[in-house]
């Protein structure tokens, strides 16, 4: 049985969920006083002017849920619990501010890929990294030197922050897959006993569920720099019990192919990697005449399924074998995409 009261659960959803739903509709407020918000062009192709801080209360929902059983002195079950999670909340704020400026300023490139690096480099201060690995062959663990740790875990973090921000171009895409890979590593944690680290990706599910209804199709506000936050929470949660990174690569197995995939055209067509366009999967499929909710609703049942298989597979090597069929599958279809003519940025 579980060391804390199942009541915790309740309070850490129901803070984090309504925290999230109080604080967005001050922020499209504060939005268009401001006129912080996105015009149609590019690669967006919504109708009006539409809000685009959203990230603005993602980190303040996040972190109160977070905190609550520390404010409660509930007891953890590893030592170095509170160090990590004090290296994911000031990597996160970090990132929640790196965001927020960018939505203000339009940030340089560089300078989003500084501030994540920043991020990144504070929370593996505080043990936040990737050192061992469960081979999918036997039971045994592969355990890496500092000199690998360091990059592998700032290309995951990275990488993870880069793809819910390449995620975010249709409304509730990027914030409902998060969900649903949250509620994958809530389930994943609380299976294997792991209750107080269970609650950091509960309280990222519920300020998900908060914000989502003001950003489904017809979004009131985007994302934004929020992408990153949920991409940085993603990425270090997925980390700090136990690496279950396996588990947050299967779930998220579509959009990290499709952001590697069109890193890797961009190079080989000598454009920019970093060029916004709509190559990405998710356009190209409503370029096709795709209604947007679809597509989104395709994403979710693709993650969900995928997510089942994370929870439900008992063999690594099966998780393996999914994984790497789904990949053969994803990227034949960008190879038959990337073949029609891709629509004007």
């Amino acid at each position: 049985m579980s060391a804390i009261p199942p009541s915790l659960f309740v309070q850490v959803f129901l803070l984090s969920g309504l925290t999230a739903a109080l604080l967005t509709p001050i922020a499209i407020a504060l939005g268009k006083r401001l006129d912080l918000v996105a015009i149609p062009g590019g690669r967006r192709k919504h109708v009006g002017r539409v809000v685009r801080i959203g990230g603005l209360g993602l980190y303040p929902a996040f972190l109160v849920g977070a905190l609550l059983p520390v404010w409660q002195n509930v007891p953890r079950q590893d030592a170095l619990e509170i160090t990590r999670l004090t290296g994911v909340l000031i990597g996160m704020g970090i990132v929640w501010l790196v965001g927020f400026l960018d939505d203000i300023y339009d940030l340089p490139s560089w300078g989003q890929a500084l501030g994540l690096l920043v991020a990144s480099g504070v929370a593996i201060a505080f043990k936040v990294f990737i050192e061992v690995f469960n081979s999918p062959i036997g039971n045994t663990q592969i355990r890496v030197d500092w000199y690998l740790m360091l990059p592998i875990t700032l290309v995951w973090v990275a990488g993870m922050a880069g793809t819910m921000n390449v995620l975010d171009g249709l409304d509730g895409l990027a914030a409902g897959v998060t969900a649903i890979a949250s509620a994958v590593l809530f389930l994943h944690m609380l299976r294997l006993g792991q209750h107080t680290v269970s609650l950091l990706p509960l309280a990222l599910l519920a300020t998900c569920l908060g914000f989502l209804p003001y950003n489904m199709q017809p979004a009131r506000i985007f994302l934004g720099g929020g992408a990153y936050v949920l991409g940085f929470g993603l990425a270090t949660l997925s980390i700090v019990s136990g690496a279950k990174v396996a588990s947050a690569l299967l779930v998220l197995s579509v959009p990290l192919l499709d952001v590697v995939w069109q890193v890797y055209s961009r190079w080989r067509r000598g454009q920019p990697i970093g060029l916004g366009d709509r190559g990405h999967l998710h356009f190209r499929l409503h370029d096709l005449g795709w209604p947007m909710r679809r597509v989104v609703w395709l994403y979710y049942v693709i993650s969900c399924a995928l997510g089942a298989v994370a929870l439900l597979a008992s063999s690594r090597l099966l998780k393996l074998g999914v994984l790497l069929v789904a990949a053969l599958l994803i990227v034949a279809l960008f190879f038959l995409l990337s073949r029609q003519k891709q629509s004007p940025r």
